[in-house]
C-alpha cells in the first residue's frame, strides 16, 4: 500500500469527506487517505506553515489564497461542493420565523445571544448585519465559537439562543432544532474546494482523489449531507 495521502479540511466538510474517502478507498484498495478536520482558519495556517499535507479542502477563497502564496499548486483547485447556511435553536425552544429577510432580521434583533461561524459564511453574515445597520447590536451579544467547535454545540448547551452555520454542520447534531435554511434572498453559499499542496510528493495521487470527490457519482452522498454538487 502506498504512503497515506494526508488531507486536512475544515470542520464543515468533515463528515462528507469521511464518507466519500471511505467510498474511494473501497474502489481503490491500494490507496490510503488520512483525513484531519480542524477549524478552517487553523487548517489554512498549518498548510501555509509547511506542515506535510498532500491535500487541503477549504472554502474556495482560502484555496485561492493558498495558491497565490505558493502553498497549493496552481491549476489544482477542484470545486467539490456548494453549501448553504441554516439557522438553529436549542431543542424545544421557541422557533422564530425565518421565512423572509425581514423575519430573519427581527429574529436576530430579538435573540439574547447568537453565534455564527468564523469561516467564509460568518464573514458574509457579518457583512449582511452591517448592511442591515445592526452590526453594533449583534456585536454586543455575539458568542464567538472556539476553533473547531460547531456553533450547534453552543446552541445545544444553551450558551447561544440563535445559531447560524452550514446546514451540513447543524443537521446531524443532537440537542438542536434546525429551523431551516436562510431565505433565498439572503442565502450565503460557500463553495468548498480541494487543492494539491505544493510540497506533496504524490501530486498525481491527490489529483485522482480530488477528481473523485468532484465526480457526479458522489452527488447522492453530498445531498444526504445537506450540500449540493459544485
Amino acid at each position: 500500500m502506498s504512503t497515506p495521502l494526508r488531507l486536512i479540511s475544515s470542520m464543515a466538510t468533515q463528515k462528507l469527506l469521511a464518507e466519500l474517502i471511505a467510498d474511494y478507498q473501497r474502489a481503490q484498495p491500494g490507496v490510503a487517505v488520512a483525513l484531519e478536520s480542524v477549524g478552517g482558519v487553523d487548517a489554512a495556517r498549518r498548510v501555509a506553515a509547511g506542515e506535510p499535507f498532500d491535500a487541503v479542502a477549504l472554502g474556495s477563497d482560502a484555496i485561492d489564497k493558498l495558491i497565490a502564496s505558493g502553498h497549493v499548486l496552481p491549476g489544482s483547485r477542484t470545486d467539490i461542493v456548494r453549501s448553504g447556511v441554516a439557522v438553529a435553536v436549542r431543542s424545544g425552544a421557541a422557533r422564530p420565523d425565518i421565512g423572509s429577510e425581514a423575519a430573519v432580521k427581527a429574529a436576530v434583533l430579538a435573540a439574547p445571544t447568537l453565534s455564527y461561524s468564523t469561516g467564509p459564511s460568518g464573514v458574509a453574515l457579518a457583512r449582511l448585519f452591517e448592511r442591515w445597520g445592526i452590526a453594533d447590536a449583534v456585536a454586543a451579544k455575539l458568542v464567538v465559537p472556539p476553533p473547531g467547535t460547531p456553533v450547534g454545540a453552543l446552541v445545544a448547551r444553551g450558551d447561544v439562543a440563535l445559531g447560524f452555520q452550514q446546514l451540513s454542520e447543524l443537521m446531524h447534531l443532537p440537542g438542536i432544532d434546525v429551523l431551516g435554511p436562510l431565505p433565498e434572498a439572503i442565502q450565503i453559499t460557500t463553495i468548498f474546494a480541494g487543492g494539491v499542496v505544493a510540497a506533496s510528493p504524490q501530486p498525481e495521487a491527490v489529483r485522482a482523489l480530488l477528481a473523485f470527490l468532484a465526480s457526479p457519482e458522489t452527488a447522492p452522498i453530498k445531498s444526504a449531507n445537506g450540500m449540493d454538487a459544485a
